[in-house]
Parts: C-alpha cells; sequence; structure tokens
C-alpha cells in the first residue's frame, strides 16, 4: 500500500526522507516482530494488520501493554532508539500486517528538522501514556471480572468489531489469568446478557 495515506500529516521533506531511508516489511500473523533483550535498529510504525505489544515475565506470563493500529507507531520502540537501549516488550502480528521500519540513526536529525515528525512522536508518547495509565488503574483497582469486561471493551474500540475472534486462552495470557477463570467469568457475563459465546467467538451485546 501506499504508506503516505497512513500518515498525511508528514511533510514534504520528511515523507521524501523516510522513501529514501525507510523499508517496508511484511510479516503473517503470529511473527515475532520485536524480542525483549534485541537492539532497536528501527522505530516501527504500522500500515496495516494490528501488533500487540507486551511484556514477558521470567516463568512466560505475558503483560498486554496495548495494540498498534494502523497510522500508529510503537513508542517503546522509539524510547529504546533515542536511547540505544535494548527493547524491553515484545511486539507480535496479531493478523497478517505491512509495516515501515526508519532506521534509529534518523531519529534525532527528524525531531530537529520535521515539525511534523516532532508533533508526531509526542502525539504517540501522550496517547500511550494515558493508555497505559487505563491498564494500571485497571489492574490496581478492579477485580478480574471487571478487568475482563474492560479489556473485551477495549478490544472492541481498537478493531471495531463487536464479535471477537479470540480464544478463552488467549485472554487469559493478556490478563496473566488461566483459561478456567476466564471461561468462568465469561459465563457468568453471557448470563447477565453481556456477551453471546460462540465456538471461537465472543460477541459483545452491550457497550
Amino acid at each position: 500500500m501506499n504508506w503516505k495515506q497512513q500518515f498525511p500529516q508528514f511533510e514534504p521533506g520528511l515523507t521524501d526522507l523516510i522513501e529514501k531511508e525507510a523499508v517496508q516489511r511484511s510479516f503473517n500473523a503470529g511473527d515475532i516482530i520485536m524480542r525483549t533483550g534485541q537492539y532497536i535498529k528501527s522505530t516501527v510504525l504500522l500500515l496495516e494488520g494490528r501488533i500487540k505489544i507486551y511484556r514477558e515475565n521470567q516463568d512466560g506470563g505475558e503483560f498486554l501493554m496495548y495494540y498498534l493500529q494502523p497510522g500508529q507507531a510503537c513508542a517503546v520502540s522509539m524510547i529504546c532508539a533515542f536511547q540505544s537501549e535494548t527493547s524491553e516488550i515484545q511486539a507480535v502480528a496479531e493478523e497478517d500486517s505491512e509495516v515501515l521500519m526508519i532506521p534509529v540513526h534518523l531519529m534525532d536529525d527528524m525531531m530537529n528538522q520535521y515539525k511534523s515528525w516532532y508533533q508526531f512522536v509526542i502525539q504517540t508518547y501522550r496517547s500511550r501514556f494515558d493508555e497505559l495509565l487505563s491498564v494500571v488503574d485497571n489492574i490496581a483497582f478492579r477485580n478480574m471480572d471487571e478487568r475482563l469486561e474492560f479489556y473485551l471493551k477495549r478490544y472492541m474500540e481498537q478493531t471495531g468489531k463487536k464479535n471477537l475472534d479470540i480464544s478463552h486462552q488467549q485472554i487469559a495470557d493478556d490478563l496473566n489469568s488461566s483459561r478456567e477463570v476466564i471461561s468462568r467469568l465469561l459465563k457468568k457475563m453471557e448470563q447477565r446478557g453481556r456477551v453471546k459465546l460462540h465456538r471461537n467467538m465472543i460477541e459483545l451485546t452491550s457497550d
């Protein structure tokens, strides 16, 4: 696809630089795009698909941070790129995805020379900060049934779908819980009329 359609706010000089230096790559659903501990060589901008950003503990448990949608960039990769640090997160393609990878050595010049890039980076940091605050509040102040409902609403908002093609196990991984607990809570939500459970799909019935 023409990546400029996803980032119309970028000024002509910036688009010329990105056109010259960036690399467009395709990933299949399930592909690991970024691993914990690896050095960040590029800032990732998502053109198509969806990318899951999460942390993984020593036991292999996952903590979902956020999803990337088309037209967005990975804030964590930006921070690591600026500071020449290794990644503290993992990124996996939830769907077949197209990304634009901008070499990190361009970051300083892009911030200094192009106002549209500076504004894009600041907006990316702000939106991710707000989202992570919501996640922290959700974990700190809500029970698992409330966390599950928050998760499903957030998933719906980010995908634009009320029919969620997501397994009980995936939800459990994202919420650092067990499949049995999630299945039991989903059944309770169904009894209250909040969801309808189908084979390999969850239908949200209320906002």
